[in-house]
């Protein structure tokens, strides 16, 4: 896992430190931005392998991030895992149709969560 980067995106401050510990403990390299417009700064000169995306944002959610970055040529092929406590029927298709690579709920079920990573970065 040494020098795999993956670009958190997530406005709670406890969810970052969870996520961040996680991965970190899995050697991951972790960046994190607090909201969406964080994330396309940081998308201007890092290139994440995988970017695990938050829905619920107060300046633009996660959907319409994901769109953005599945239109730009730049950052179209790095997979943008959902992770999300919108766990209503629904509410998973609406995440992949609106372009994420996957889905992670949460609460995070840190057993798992890990593995979950791995899985998306070998797909």
């Amino acid at each position: 896992m040494l020098g795999i980067t993956i670009l958190y995106v997530e406005d709670n401050p406890d969810n970052r430190l969870l996520v961040r510990r996680l991965l970190q403990a899995g050697g991951y390299s972790v960046i994190e931005a607090e909201t969406a417009s964080q994330a396309l700064n940081v998308l201007t000169t890092a290139r994440p392998k995988l970017i695990l995306m938050d829905i619920n944002m107060p300046d633009m959610d996660g959907y319409t991030l994901t769109g953005k970055l599945k239109a730009n040529p730049d950052t179209a092929n790095i997979p943008v895992i959902a992770i999300t406590a919108n766990v209503m029927r629904g509410d998973r298709e609406r995440t992949l149709q609106a372009g994420c690579d996957g889905y992670i709920e949460k609460p995070i079920d840190v057993d798992r969560f890990l593995d979950q990573v791995a899985s998306f970065l070998a797909s």
